[in-house]
């Protein structure tokens, strides 16, 4: 389904935010009115029920036991596998490595395929925007070999400086790192623009797509990236999820990162030898609940139809935008022409942690900080930015009110 006919189905957005207890709760007595999702999503009661669920009924530890219970836990676990193998269309579902999130996906790209591979003077490059999980753990690696880590430029509007992203692709790049959706900005970057120069040049290219995929068709082949990597308490499921996407060629050259118990074909004194990916990655007993949890939210969204998702959004959007911009004194961080609803802002006169502090006494959550993009605020020469991210199930009465409560709270602090 396109975004065009998928704005013409109807919406049931109070029934659909009844799926959502917490959007029921009152802060400081008043509705709460949740624009963090960039942080954290909140999980439909579908997704809470399948983590007591299992918890409840099939609690065992996977892919060892041949009992009743350990043969239920292991077949909701590797469901969830399936379930994202079809939801980010990747070619085989052993190309699907869980973990705990974004940051330890890069991790685990970053030491089991980029560290063998560095040498002294090579480079791995990222964007100006990335958060700092695409920016670390590339450092630490490339400390250790002698390598360094550039930023691709952006344009004053928050979008990637194509020309100069290019320009530094040399042959001393070993890897492009590139954010699908920048968590501060909102921008969406030309992702395939990007990936096709890369691999022109012979780059291999890794793509966050955290703030991407509860928002977005993601198609991993259609892309043609080499990794992709994403976080699952985004995706509206538990916390202590995420996935690792690559090519099965590429997974079978990685070495493991972490050793230990499942990730192993035989053990012996003399030699251990590997599993297959990607059970090759997944050592010790993993977040089964939190799996399950996973595989329910992808069944929600599915049902749902993620197509519809960002119909919607894209009108939260646009209202969003044309709200905060009225505001006086308001100045907006980023301007991309392509962006998801996601907006960093400051209001003159006022900090940004005694905004996001009061307007939680308007029951409004907002985020406040640096975002994990130190270098990124850097670059707009702001300490901290105020931050509003919607999900599907916000509503423009939420943005009305938001607004409502900017101006009281303004008059406070100015």
């Amino acid at each position: 389904m396109n975004a065009e006919r998928a704005a013409a189905v109807p919406f049931d957005i109070t029934a659909l935010r009844a799926e959502f207890p917490q959007l029921r709760r009152k802060v400081h007595d008043k509705p709460l009115i949740y624009f963090d999702n960039a942080n954290t999503a909140q999980k439909p009661q579908c997704v809470i029920d399948a983590v007591s669920r299992y918890y409840s009924q099939f609690n065992a530890n996977v892919a060892r036991a041949v009992h009743t219970l350990g043969s239920e836990a292991t077949q909701h676990y590797e469901a969830t596998r399936d379930k994202l193998q079809h939801f980010i269309n990747a070619a085989h579902r052993e190309e699907i490595v869980f973990t705990s999130g974004t940051t330890a996906a890069v991790n685990l790209v970053a030491y089991a395929w980029a560290l063998p591979k560095l040498q002294a003077g090579d480079v791995i490059l990222v964007s100006m925007m990335e958060h700092h999980a695409n920016i670390v753990p590339w450092q630490i690696v490339a400390e250790r070999a002698g390598a360094s880590v550039l930023p691709a430029p952006i344009t004053t509007t928050g979008e990637i400086d194509i020309e100069g992203a290019l320009a530094m692709m040399s042959e001393r790049v070993k890897l492009f790192g590139i954010t699908h959706v920048s968590n501060v900005l909102g921008t969406i970057n030309p992702l395939r623009t990007l990936i096709d120069a890369a691999h022109a040049r012979g780059i291999p290219v890794l793509v966050d797509g955290s703030q991407a995929v509860p928002h977005l068709p993601v198609d991993v082949q259609a892309l043609d990236c080499d990794f992709y990597v994403f976080t699952g308490h985004k995706l509206f499921g538990p916390t202590g999820t995420g996935a690792l996407w690559a090519r099965r060629d590429i997974l079978q050259q990685m070495p493991p990162f972490l050793g230990g118990g499942e990730m192993i074909e035989r053990v012996g004194f003399d030699r251990t030898t590997y599993a297959l990916p990607p059970g090759r990655f997944e050592a010790g007993t993993p977040n089964i609940a939190g799996f399950v949890g996973l595989g329910a939210a992808i069944d929600w969204i599915e049902r749902i139809g993620i197509d519809r998702i960002a119909a919607r959004e894209a009108a939260l959007g646009a209202y969003a935008l044309e709200r905060l911009q009225a505001i006086e004194g308001l100045r907006l961080i980023g301007e991309a022409a392509q962006r998801a609803p996601v907006f960093s802002f400051l209001i003159k006169g006022a900090h940004a942690h005694d905004l996001a502090t009061l307007l939680d006494f308007e029951g409004i959550a907002v985020r406040s900080g640096q975002h994990c993009a130190h270098p990124l605020l850097q670059f707009f020469g702001v300490p901290a930015t105020a931050r509003v991210s919607l999900a599907f199930y916000n509503t423009m009465e939420e943005i009305d009110a938001f607004v409502e409560a900017v101006a009281k709270v303004r008059k406070v602090l100015t």
